[in-house]
């Protein structure tokens, strides 16, 4: 609550016209979600919207192909590893054709797993397994095969674009659009489930809250990209807000 009076105070500051925010799979799971959205609405003034992971998924895609030409014919994956639930949105010449929203994500896994500090090496191994085994049933063989490349965004992607190239600090004009290897994922994944979360914290790029759930957000970048066959992914800064941003534009009042 007062990180949203921070962004009312902001909003007003900027004397905003119109105001949107979307929540997701924390609400949706929570079960006082229904309440905390209509606080969210009444004590801030901004028209909260809890989305399905449906929408979820059509509103991260739009964001992240915004910069695409619309006739881009390659069948892209947009990769959304979130705490929660993890999104995998497939779309060719700017129209959707496949999309899940998984019960799986970074937070998630390592609270499923993650007993040890650093994780022990059948944890990770427990996490891999199980991620794929579901990237595996929700998203069918011939919609991974057909796919030619990779969107990655949110928190995971970013921190690992920030961590492969060392930045100090943080600079999205460096992690926006960075092509991010299998081959690189595959040993970040490797070095940060090496260490402690006091060592993680310190890792050049990564932001310190992002060190308990980041080996979990790796299994996931990783396990993804084996599945649909790729071998780098772009790292895009643009996702969900500015899908939900571009939707509310459009949308009549």
């Amino acid at each position: 609550m007062e990180v949203l009076g921070d962004y009312r105070a902001a909003i007003d500051e900027h004397a905003v016209e119109r105001t949107i925010a979307v929540l997701t799979s924390a609400v949706r799971d929570a079960d006082n979600g229904a309440a905390f959205t209509d606080r969210v609405r009444d004590e801030f003034g901004l028209d909260a919207r809890t989305i399905s992971g449906d929408q979820e998924a059509r509103l991260t895609f739009l964001g992240a192909t915004s910069e695409r030409p619309a006739d881009a014919l390659e069948p892209v994956v947009v990769i959304d590893i979130g705490g929660g639930s993890t999104e995998y949105v497939v779309g060719e010449g700017g129209e959707l054709l496949f999309h899940v929203s998984t019960q799986s994500g970074a937070v998630r896994q390592t609270e499923r797993h993650v007993r040890h500090d650093p994780p022990a090496a059948a944890e990770v191994r427990a996490m891999r397994d199980e991620v794929r085994s579901i990237i595996d049933a929700e998203v069918p063989e011939d919609v991974r095969r057909r796919t030619r490349a990779a969107i990655a965004v949110a928190g995971t992607a970013t921190s690992l674009a920030a961590i492969d190239q060392k930045l100090e600090p943080y600079d999205p004009s460096k992690v926006h659009g960075y092509v991010l290897t299998l081959e690189r994922a595959r040993d970040a994944l490797d070095r940060l489930a090496a260490m402690t979360d006091d060592e993680r914290r310190k890792v050049p790029g990564l932001e310190p809250s992002r060190a308990p759930a980041i080996v979990a957000g790796a299994v996931h970048l990783v396990e993804a990209l084996e599945a649909f066959s790729l071998d780098s992914t772009e790292v895009s800064d643009h996702d969900l807000l500015r899908g939900a941003a571009l939707e509310a534009v459009h949308r009549e009042r």
